[in-house]
Formats: C-alpha cells, sequence, structure tokens
C-alpha cells in the first residue's frame, strides 16, 4: 500500500491559499476518480482506494499545518505503511509559482508541515512533491503570505501544477521515483 498526503489547513477560511495546495491535489485526484475522502480517523480525512492496481490511501491531515506529522505518523502505523511509500505534497516558496519539483528524502527547508513529519516519523524518508507558491514581494511576512489565495494572474499557472502534480501521484504507483523526478523537473 502506498499513502499520498496532502498537506493543508482544515476550514474553509484556509480553502483557496497557497498553504493548502496538497490539499488541492488531493481534492484533484478525488474529483477525477470520483472517490472521496469521507472517512476520519487520527484527526485526518481519508479514503482506501485501488488504482493501476495499486493500493493507496488518500489523507487530508485536520491537524493545521504544523502539526501534520502527528496524524501521518498513526495512520501509516495503523495501516503498516513504510515510510519510503509515502509521498507528501505540499507547497514551497522557494520555487516560482507553478513549478511541480520531487524529491526521495530531505530536510524541511523551514516547511513546519514537513518539519511535524519529520519529527514524528523519526526519519526523513518519505518522497516528496513540491509545488510553487514563489515568494512574497516587499515586506509582506511569509505567514500572512502563504494564508492568502494566489493572484488572479497565476491562476492558470497553479490550475496546470495541481494537474501535473495528480498526474505525477498516479504515475507514482507504477513508474520508479527517479524516473518521475526527470521527466517532472524537465517540464519547467
Amino acid at each position: 500500500m502506498k499513502c499520498i498526503v496532502g498537506l493543508g489547513n482544515p476550514g474553509k477560511k484556509y480553502a483557496d491559499t497557497k498553504h493548502n495546495i496538497g490539499f488541492m491535489v488531493i481534492d484533484e485526484l478525488l474529483k477525477r476518480h470520483q472517490w472521496q475522502a469521507s472517512q476520519s480517523k487520527f484527526s485526518g480525512d481519508y479514503t482506501v482506494e485501488h488504482l493501476n492496481g495499486e493500493k493507496i490511501l488518500l489523507l487530508k491531515p485536520q491537524t493545521f499545518m504544523n502539526l501534520s506529522g502527528e496524524c501521518i505518523r498513526p495512520f501509516i502505523d495503523f495501516y503498516k505503511i513504510d515510510p519510503a511509500d509515502v509521498l507528501v505534497v505540499y507547497d514551497d516558496l522557494d520555487l516560482p509559482v507553478g513549478t511541480v519539483r520531487l524529491r526521495e528524502t530531505g530536510g524541511h527547508g523551514g516547511h513546519n508541515g514537513v518539519r511535524s513529519t519529520i519529527d514524528q516519523l523519526g526519519t526523513k524518508a518519505f518522497k516528496r512533491l513540491r509545488i510553487g507558491v514563489g515568494r512574497p514581494t516587499g515586506s509582506m511576512p511569509v505567514v500572512n503570505y502563504v494564508l492568502a489565495p494566489f493572484e488572479k494572474d497565476q491562476e492558470e499557472d497553479v490550475k496546470i501544477s495541481i494537474y501535473d502534480s495528480a498526474d505525477a501521484c498516479e504515475e507514482w504507483l507504477n513508474t520508479p521515483f527517479a524516473n518521475l523526478m526527470n521527466k517532472y523537473h524537465a517540464k519547467r
């Protein structure tokens, strides 16, 4: 079984914010396959499905971003999923808006949701799909920036990055991760 986790914050207040792009990718996967994350456990909304011959768990932690690992850890323990079979999808300030990048392992890069995940799992050895949201301009604090919606002129790039990310999630089920990294890093 593999687990795809989209990071974000629960509630309508945060629904369309940059920090919730991980949730948006999970929502795209749910929509494509007419699934619903209608089950709740360990402070997360989820579904267990089959795709391309692989059993997958789609998870949206409801713990708020900074405590994401407190949801992810009990899920993967309960379903006996190795951290190497977990793909965490999240926003990245250091990438231009719309850019999609994958990594097999690494640090948290200042992202508190990833930091919480590393802390709770006790390992950095889980896969990541990072979606660029860019950096704030001027003197806007980062927290205000990531908790704001995308600008109108960014919407098309964001939509494409969500579709590409959902494609990458699906392909991950049957494609070596190194091949996926090469494919999506060549796109932009």
